[in-house]
Parts: C-alpha cells; structure tokens; sequence
C-alpha cells in the first residue's frame, strides 16, 4: 500500500483531523499527549509561528519515543520552502489552506499525502488535474454542507474534509457527513486557546473522546 493511502486510511477511519499550533514547546507537546491518550491516530499541527517548526521537531522526537503509530502532519503550508523543511524534520503528511501546484506536483511525484485546500470548483479540478486525491474544504463554515452536497457528483473520485466553522456537536458532523464528506478537521472548536492557555488537558483529552465518539456513532 501507498504511503499515500496509507495516511488517507487512517484520516478516513478516525473521521477527524484535529489540528492546532502553540508557541510554546511544553503546551504543544503535552496537548499532543492529551489527544493521542484520547485515542487519536492523525493529527495536525499548523505552521503558524516562528516557534513552530522547532516545536514540531520536538514533536516528532516524543512521538518516535512513546507514541507508537501516531502520524503528524503539517499545516499552513503555503510554498515548496515550507514543505522541504517540514518533510526533513519528519512530517508525514502536509495540509495547505489553499492550492499550491509545485507542494503538489512534489508530493503527488514523491507518494506524500497532500491535502489543499479548495473553495471553488475551480480550483478542485486543478487540484485533481494534479493527482490530489483527498481536498480540505477551507473555509468550511462559509461553504457549509450544501455546497459540498451540490458539487460532490462532479467529482466521485475524490475525498473530502471540510475545516473551520465545524462544531463538536452531533448535528455538525452528521450535516457535513450527510453531504458527502470523508472526515472533518477541528481546530479551536475543539482544541481552544482557553484550554491551552489553561493548561487544561484533562479536559481538551475528554473532549476528544466525546468527538471520537460523536464521529463513530455518526458514520453508522
């Protein structure tokens, strides 16, 4: 099996991708406990800071340690610069909030998932002219189910996960899940700056147990 699809499985099968970024190496590392205790298997984690490509090389070094079959992606990612530093600091898959052709000609070429982001049809053929199989509806909450539900016959070969503006509650996944989608991505609504500021972990990992829940129950 493809590396590729290998990490589209696990996305698939978990029915989230969890995704967040803190500047601060201790915060990011023990959030990254919280959810993998939680039961998470595919997180990630985006490239918003100066901090964070030294945080996420940390990251990598837990996980390798004690946190056997977790795979950590990177997000944020918006030019080939910011792909090769990620890839060789060990990121094993790669998430742009809009569609960069060389990100994705590299990873197409070399069997590394890569998921863009996407807002118009437009600009999903040109990321499935590209050989990208799986896109990240941005900004979900601006699109919302019905725009996937409308467009999705146009693109049967495709995988789809919206992000932003997704809830933790039941009728938020089960109305992006009735539209047609693959797994959602949550970032504050489930990973909050409160919590993170709060050091809160007992509760970020409760409650990603609840939308690991929420997702299983839905996708029966």
């Amino acid at each position: 099996m493809s590396k590729t699809q290998q990490i589209t499985d696990a996305i698939v099968q978990q029915g989230i991708l969890p995704l967040y970024f803190n500047p601060s190496e201790e915060i990011s590392l023990d959030v990254l406990k919280a959810i993998y205790n939680a039961g998470i298997k595919a997180v990630e984690y985006t490239n918003r800071g100066d901090a964070a490509l030294s945080n996420f090389k940390k990251m990598v070094e837990l996980r390798n340690a004690s946190m056997p079959g977790l795979l950590l992606g990177v997000g944020t990612i918006k030019n080939m610069q910011h792909a090769t530093d990620y890839l060789a600091a060990g990121a094993d898959f790669l998430v742009s909030p809009g569609f960069v052709p060389d990100v994705a000609a590299h990873c197409v070429a070399n069997d590394i998932f890569y998921a863009p982001g996407c807002m118009t049809p437009s600009e999903i053929i040109a990321a499935e002219n590209a050989g990208v199989k799986f896109i990240k509806l941005f900004p979900g909450d601006m699109l919302g189910p019905k725009f996937l539900s409308t467009i999705k016959d146009i693109f049967p070969k495709l995988l789809f996960m919206p992000t932003g503006g997704v809830d933790t509650t039941k009728e938020s996944v089960e109305s992006w899940y009735k539209a047609g989608v693959c797994a959602v991505g949550m970032g504050s609504k489930l990973i909050s700056k409160a919590l993170m500021e709060a050091k809160d972990y007992t509760t970020i990992e409760v409650e990603t147990k609840k939308v690991l829940e929420v997702i299983a129950s839905v996708k029966k």
